[in-house]
């Protein structure tokens, strides 16, 4: 068993492959590109500058004259927390990568419920055809089941590594069932502090960054994991993640000692 093959996300039934990539870490174009290439199709996209990249808009705009909009699966990001301007913003970012809707409306960042006025405006962009998923980043993993029962958004986007696996507990098992919403996991490096030499135990070897992501998708509630790339030679190391699959419970057990002992260290 690998990663290779794509799931659906939750129940929006928008197909992706087992990695999506967040495009504000700034690598080239050809990185997306290979990753497409792969069966890496889930990309997230700013909706202000700063987030926008440009590479990212590069790739984006030559797989869609490949005639690839339907296999892209394209989530935007917005910040805004207002609904005219996450429509306006969202109306513009469409514009300049060249397509008239997004897979994915993320709204971020909430530790708390969206305010209604929010809500209301993203699901009316969704019966418009602007977007065909409505989501949220989070990093109150308490609040997902909750919203989850409203069944307003279709999937969240969590943080869940082997340092923080709290979601575990307080996430996963309450919305494991037929009507599971997507989950999105982010962070699986904890900031690159996994990678880091300095921070393991004694006489361990640090986590590598696809063990950092096969941890995250041996997780049966995850859908996807984020990676953030910054050149061509991490996207492609990160892409050996597909072909390994599932970790198994020793190197779980692995992880988890890492993940515990960086976890008390930072307390």
């Amino acid at each position: 068993m690998t990663f290779e093959s794509p799931t659906t996300l939750g129940t929006t039934g928008i197909s992706v492959g087992r990695l999506g990539v967040a495009s504000s870490y700034r690598a080239p174009a050809a990185a997306y590109e290979e990753a497409f290439d792969a069966g890496c199709n889930y990309f997230t996209w700013g909706s202000f500058i700063r987030g926008r990249s440009r590479a990212f808009q590069e790739a984006a705009r030559s797989l869609f004259a490949r005639g690839q909009r339907s296999r892209v699966v394209l989530g935007i990001l917005s910040y805004a927390h207002s609904g005219f301007l996450t429509e306006t913003f969202l109306k513009g970012g469409l514009k300049k990568l060249g397509t008239d809707y997004a897979d994915v409306l993320l709204l971020g960042y909430f530790s708390r419920r969206p305010p209604q006025r929010l809500l209301d405006g993203a699901v009316k962009l969704k019966e418009s055809g602007m977007v065909r998923a409505i989501g949220i980043t989070t990093h109150n993993r308490a609040l997902v089941p909750e919203l989850a029962r409203e069944g307003v958004l279709d999937l969240y986007h969590v943080r869940y590594n082997a340092a923080h696996r709290g979601g575990e507990e307080d996430l996963f098992p309450h919305v494991m069932g037929p009507s599971k919403p997507g989950i999105v996991a982010f962070t699986a490096t904890c900031w690159g502090r996994l990678l880091s030499p300095k921070r393991m135990p004694p006489g361990e070897k640090p986590a590598t960054a696809v063990e950092c992501y096969r941890f995250a998708l041996t997780q049966p509630a995850v859908d996807l994991c984020m990676t953030g790339p910054r050149t061509l030679e991490e996207m492609r190391e990160n892409l050996a993640t597909l072909a390994q699959g599932p970790m198994t419970e020793e190197e779980l057990t692995r992880m988890r000692r890492i993940g515990d002992h960086l976890y008390r260290g930072r307390r």
